[in-house]
C-alpha cells in the first residue's frame, strides 16, 4: 500500500491521520481509496466528475503528477504520494 501524507489543513476530514496507508496501483486509486475511507475529505480533492481538483497538487516522491502520467502514475507499496493544497492570501 502506498503511503498518502496528509497536509495539516485536511486532517480535520481524516480523524487527524498524518498518513494512509491506500491501496490502488496508481494516484487516482489511491486517491479513490482514501476518500472512501473519509469520505468528508471528497470535496475538498475530488470535483463533481471525482477527478483530482485543478488546485490540488499532488506529488509521486519529488515529482508532480502533472510531470508524469497525472492521475494514471503508477504507484508501489513503497511509494509516498504527497497531497498539497492551493494556499493562498497575504500581502507583501
Amino acid at each position: 500500500m502506498a503511503k498518502i501524507i496528509i497536509p495539516t489543513p485536511l486532517r480535520k476530514f481524516t480523524g487527524n491521520q498524518s498518513t494512509f496507508d491506500a491501496a490502488g496501483e496508481n494516484v487516482q486509486a489511491a486517491i479513490a481509496d482514501l476518500v472512501a475511507q473519509n469520505p468528508k475529505l471528497a470535496p475538498h480533492i475530488l470535483d463533481k466528475n471525482q477527478q483530482i481538483r485543478s488546485f490540488i497538487r499532488i506529488y509521486v516522491g519529488d515529482e508532480d503528477i502533472n510531470s508524469l502520467e497525472g492521475s494514471e502514475t503508477v504507484i508501489s507499496s513503497e511509494t509516498i504520494v504527497s497531497i498539497v493544497p492551493a494556499i493562498a492570501g497575504g500581502s507583501f
